[in-house]
């Protein structure tokens, strides 16, 4: 992937992985970098850093995410690549039982490590298509090929991540989309 001259949006950017990735595509060229984070004062300090946007997204709550879509696209014109990377894990109550984990952490991990990711390409696609060309990465974690013992409900979710990527490829890739 060429990033030299893109704007990149990246999801759970506030620290670790997603702050790496946008030091990266700083270092690599980049026009812009949105660091979106569910702490703002993290994502403001990192996209001060880098001299980026730093915007607060709760990525479980679509109304949210495309707000902040929006704010990239009147901030830099166009957002380019998409990594939608937030993502969070829990250990089970139990580890001998691989349901013990309750409901409302299953909602959680499917809404920020699946639809998260059906929210900001839904937001983003539009104007990738538009121009041509445009790249979606879903972080999913080794636990998106391999299941764990003690995660059950991390593992499911990340598998489900995968699912929807090879769908996303499959269906836009003749349209300049790279998944």
């Amino acid at each position: 992937m060429n990033i030299e001259g893109k704007v990149a949006f990246v999801t759970g950017a506030g620290r670790g992985i997603g702050r790496a990735l946008c030091r990266e595509f700083r270092a690599r060229g980049a026009a812009g970098v949105v660091v979106a984070d569910l702490d703002l004062d993290i994502a403001r300090a990192a996209a001060t850093e880098l001299s980026g946007l730093g915007l607060q997204c709760d990525v479980a709550d679509e109304a949210a995410v495309v707000a902040t879509v929006n704010a990239a696209l009147a901030h830099y014109g166009r957002v380019d690549v998409l990594v939608s990377n937030a993502g969070f894990g829990v250990t089970e109550l139990d580890l001998d039982d691989a349901l013990s984990t309750p409901n409302t952490t299953w909602q959680r991990m499917w809404d920020v490590h699946v639809m998260a990711h059906v929210y900001a390409s839904r937001a983003l696609l539009p104007g990738m298509l538009e121009r041509g060309e445009g790249y979606l990465v879903n972080v999913a974690s080794a636990a998106g090929l391999l299941s764990q013992t003690g995660d059950t409900a991390y593992s499911a979710s990340k598998h489900a991540a995968v699912g929807l990527a090879e769908s996303l490829a499959i269906t836009y890739a003749e349209r300049g989309i790279r998944v």
